[in-house]
Protein backbone atom coordinates (compact mmCIF):
# COMPACT_ATOMS: atom_id res chain seq x y z
CA UNK A 1 0.00 0.00 0.00
CA UNK A 2 1.52 3.46 -0.77
CA UNK A 3 0.94 6.61 0.32
CA UNK A 4 -2.34 7.37 -1.89
CA UNK A 5 -4.11 4.85 -0.87
CA UNK A 6 -3.54 5.40 3.05
CA UNK A 7 -4.68 9.32 1.81
CA UNK A 8 -7.57 7.55 0.45
CA UNK A 9 -8.50 5.14 2.87
CA UNK A 10 -8.62 8.31 5.77
CA UNK A 11 -10.59 10.04 3.45
CA UNK A 12 -13.15 7.52 3.45
CA UNK A 13 -13.31 7.02 7.40
CA UNK A 14 -13.48 11.05 7.93
CA UNK A 15 -16.08 11.02 5.55
CA UNK A 16 -18.24 8.23 7.10
CA UNK A 17 -17.47 10.13 10.54
CA UNK A 18 -19.29 12.96 8.82
CA UNK A 19 -21.62 11.61 7.92
CA UNK A 20 -22.77 9.63 11.16
CA UNK A 21 -22.29 12.79 13.38
CA UNK A 22 -24.81 14.64 10.92
CA UNK A 23 -27.38 11.59 11.49
CA UNK A 24 -26.48 11.57 15.07
CA UNK A 25 -27.05 15.03 15.77
CA UNK A 26 -30.40 15.35 13.61
CA UNK A 27 -32.03 12.09 15.08
CA UNK A 28 -35.25 12.01 16.76
CA UNK A 29 -33.51 10.99 20.13
CA UNK A 30 -31.44 13.82 20.75
CA UNK A 31 -34.00 16.54 19.68
CA UNK A 32 -35.29 17.26 22.52
CA UNK A 33 -32.04 17.53 24.06
CA UNK A 34 -30.96 20.14 21.81
CA UNK A 35 -33.91 22.22 22.37
CA UNK A 36 -34.11 22.25 25.89
CA UNK A 37 -29.76 23.32 25.84
CA UNK A 38 -31.10 26.08 22.68
CA UNK A 39 -33.68 27.38 25.18
CA UNK A 40 -31.91 27.46 28.28
CA UNK A 41 -30.74 30.83 27.74
CA UNK A 42 -34.09 31.93 28.24
CA UNK A 43 -34.99 30.22 30.94
CA UNK A 44 -32.03 32.11 32.39
CA UNK A 45 -34.10 35.28 31.55
CA UNK A 46 -37.49 34.50 32.94
CA UNK A 47 -35.62 33.57 36.19
CA UNK A 48 -33.61 37.21 36.07
CA UNK A 49 -36.65 38.87 35.58
CA UNK A 50 -38.27 37.24 38.51
CA UNK A 51 -35.29 37.73 41.13
CA UNK A 52 -35.30 41.73 39.56
CA UNK A 53 -38.87 42.29 40.70
CA UNK A 54 -38.81 40.25 43.77
CA UNK A 55 -36.18 42.34 44.68
CA UNK A 56 -37.78 46.24 43.69
CA UNK A 57 -40.79 44.81 45.83
CA UNK A 58 -38.34 44.19 48.75
CA UNK A 59 -37.40 47.70 48.19
CA UNK A 60 -40.05 49.39 48.05
CA UNK A 61 -41.47 48.10 51.57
Amino acid sequence: MDYGTYRGILTLVILVLFIVIVAWAYSKRTRNRFDNAANAIFEDEKEHKKTISNEEKESEK
